[in-house]
């Protein structure tokens, strides 16, 4: 099933180009919608919701069309903004039920879920503690409970784990894991934390600019770099660099794991056999042989263009 299909979608801010002729197709599931600060992600979700109206194009969130039926798309989709929005007077449990007001429940049954998912996000305790008591993990967490509170089919959240220290960030991923792991929600994660988007999520959209970059599950992006190899070795470098050549393969980037270590592309029909029976052939002993694995942080400043930073 797909749950987003847009064509074309763009929309500014002014002179500010913030979606540019965005094409999205996405399958039920956990999804994790990557960029930098201000590639588009949260415009994105915002027009999906129906919040913001694109400039152009068209397309469907859950089968309804993201230009008018941003009131029927309320009781399907939960929403988590990445600003808090709150009302200092409230109490937690009347936060959250003026939540399921919002999304059009009747109050009383509002009231009733209000309770159930703050104690399932582990505020039962604090449910009548006034809002501008709650730290900023509970703040957090509050937020969850106001997007889950109408048991929504897909839920939208933008920046989950955004002021969190790394305890309060590794409580909300688990929440999130069994939150999937027990409902089978469908799930648009908006981050530019990528370790995020690698625990939770099986399909990633790179933005970059306002602009799709890459689209799909991991695999698939990861599909064309299929024949890389990091290998390294003792011995006669030139000599084995040059056979290597000979027979098609490239040299691309350092590799960081040994001295000697570099970064290859074979060509097809090249086997690991070969990488043996060359070294032998020059006098040299391979030191180090194992296929590609490209994280996401790697694949994102890939298909960015961007550099990839160095750790001390």
């Amino acid at each position: 099933m797909q749950i987003v299909d847009i064509h074309h979608v763009s929309r500014s801010f002014g002179s500010v180009k913030a979606l540019r002729d965005v094409n999205l197709s996405l399958r039920a599931g956990t999804i994790g919608l990557v960029g930098n600060n201000g590639a588009g992600k949260s415009t994105l979700l915002k027009v999906l919701l129906g919040l913001l109206e694109p400039d152009s194009g068209e397309g469907t969130i859950l089968g309804c069309d993201i230009r008018r039926a941003s009131r029927e798309l309320r009781g399907r989709v939960g929403y988590m903004p990445e600003a808090a929005a709150l009302i200092p007077m409230l109490k937690g449990v009347e936060y959250v039920s003026f939540g399921g007001d919002l999304y059009g429940m009747p109050h009383r049954e509002a009231k009733r879920r209000a309770h159930e998912v703050l104690n399932y996000v582990g505020l039962g305790e604090l449910r009548y503690r006034r809002l501008d008591e709650y730290s900023t993990g509970n703040i957090q967490r509050l937020k969850l409970a106001a997007a889950l509170v109408h048991d929504p089919q897909l839920l939208l959240l933008d920046e989950p784990t955004n002021g969190l220290d790394p305890a309060g960030r590794m409580g909300m991923l688990e929440l999130l894991e069994d939150l999937i792991a027990e409902t089978g929600k469908s799930i648009i994660l908006c981050t530019h934390l990528l370790g995020d988007v690698e625990r939770l999520c099986k399909q990633v959209v790179v933005l970059d600019r306002g602009t799709v970059v890459r689209a799909g599950t991991m695999d698939e992006l990861r599909a064309h770099i299929s024949g890389r190899w990091a290998i390294g070795w003792s011995g006669d470098e030139r000599a084995y660099r040059a056979a290597l050549s000979a027979v098609g393969v490239t040299f691309t980037e350092p590799d960081e794991t040994g001295q000697n270590g570099v970064m290859v592309a074979v060509p097809e029909g090249f086997t690991t056999r070969q990488f043996f029976e060359i070294a032998r052939s020059c006098g040299v002993v391979l030191t180090e042989l194992k296929a590609d694995e490209e994280n996401l942080e790697r694949l994102f400043f890939r298909v960015t263009a961007q550099e990839v930073p160095v750790t001390a």
